[in-house]
């Protein structure tokens, strides 16, 4: 990976929102699932766009 990837990558994980901070680290099986596919979809538009810019927040 090359450090512009890398670097966008860090800000999405820098900015998630409490709620999928908290989501993770839930046991409920559905919740942190919810939270993981945020998650992606957050890193995968950055990727997509080359922006660390998200609606989601």
């Amino acid at each position: 990976m090359d450090e512009k990837t890398t670097n966008l990558i860090m800000a999405i994980l820098s900015r998630a929102p409490q709620w999928i901070r908290h989501d993770l680290l839930s046991k409920d099986a559905g919740v942190k699932q919810r939270a993981e596919e945020t998650l992606a979809a957050m890193i995968a538009n950055a990727l997509a766009t080359g922006t660390d810019d998200s609606t989601a927040s």
